[in-house]
């Protein structure tokens, strides 16, 4: 990965930042762990809840990647309350350890080759693989502290087409992607073909195994 040098910045250099930055300041910086080249920030979801906007997009770099996480993955969520300060040189700091950004990345849900916080689904479109909106995440399902599945509360009309409840919960195997624009997930599945998984029927079944539900 190339590091890039930070832009225009408005924060005294070296300086702690407060609350209110901006992401148009943080676009494009590079992320440091004491002296460890971490990776770059390429943006944040878009959303108009903050609860649901607590993290910021991270490239991150390969040699991290294959060190701290279980799987390499290419981009990351980073917690909004690790960024410290900016150093003199543009990088921005982190308040923590690898071991605590480990900890986080190990709390979050892979999508193709990306990591996702919860705040970072929470409220997002649920689609299936035709297009079908089936309804928004509303919560996480946790067994044996991994996320399995996205609780979704299901629209009235594809509710009643499938037979669907008023809240079911779609296994993190079937989250093919995101769309970042439009704040989607989308399925690798239809809706019809969802609802017949082993995994599905499980996590909804009156026999599923208990599980927490995050917050």
């Amino acid at each position: 990965m190339k590091r890039k040098r930070g832009g225009c910045n408005s924060f005294p250099i070296g300086e702690k930042m407060n609350d209110e930055y901006r992401i148009q300041e943080l676009l494009q910086r590079d992320v440091y762990v004491g002296d460890k080249f971490v990776g770059v920030i390429t943006g944040e979801r878009f959303h108009p809840r903050d609860e649901c906007v607590q993290s910021l997009r991270l490239q991150v770099v390969p040699g991290i990647a294959e060190e701290f996480m279980r799987k390499p993955a290419e981009s990351a969520p980073l917690s909004k309350e690790l960024v410290h300060s900016i150093r003199p040189d543009g990088a921005i700091k982190l308040s923590k350890s690898m071991r605590e950004l480990q900890r986080r990345w190990r709390n979050t849900v892979r999508i193709s080759e990306e990591l996702f916080a919860p705040d970072e689904l929470l409220d997002r479109a649920v689609l299936d693989n035709d297009g079908i909106d089936i309804g928004n995440v509303v919560g996480m399902v946790k067994i044996k502290r991994t996320y399995r599945g996205v609780v979704v509360n299901p629209h009235f009309m594809v509710k009643r087409k499938h037979g669907l409840p008023d809240t079911l919960i779609i296994p993190v195997g079937q989250l093919a992607r995101t769309t970042s624009r439009l704040d989607e997930v989308i399925l690798r599945c239809t809706v019809k073909r969802l609802t017949t998984l082993p995994s599905f029927l499980k996590l909804n079944g009156d026999d599923a195994e208990e599980f927490d539900e995050a917050e």
